[in-house]
């Protein structure tokens, strides 16, 4: 088991290549998904602001924030461009269509 230090210590040692096609997809949306980045729940529930100083190192310098939707899917976001709720509608369109996706293809 990784304690938060390790977890903290991992993130800082990142290098800032790993964010970079999430940096662009927050410049272009100004949201993406955990999918697209190397950050899991876990993450981003203990050392967010590790995470927003490997995305400053990586020439993102706008304030971000994280929303989840129910445990299932989180993302990243400018709250100078979306509110959190718009992304909590936009998570849970995104996690029904993809449930939809799911039952089509079985």
């Amino acid at each position: 088991m990784v304690n938060v230090e390790q977890l903290k210590s991992s993130v800082n040692r990142m290098s800032a290549d790993v964010v970079r096609e999430a940096v662009l997809e927050l410049r272009l949306d100004g949201l993406v998904t955990e999918g697209k980045t190397p950050f899991n729940k876990l993450h981003f529930n203990t050392c967010f602001a590790e995470i927003e100083a490997l995305f400053q190192r990586a020439g993102y310098h706008r304030q971000l924030d994280v929303v989840g939707y129910q445990g299932l899917l989180y993302a990243l976001y400018d709250p100078a461009r979306w509110e959190a709720v718009d992304v909590l509608r936009w998570l849970k369109e995104f996690t029904d269509a993809a449930a939809q996706a799911g039952v089509a293809r079985a």
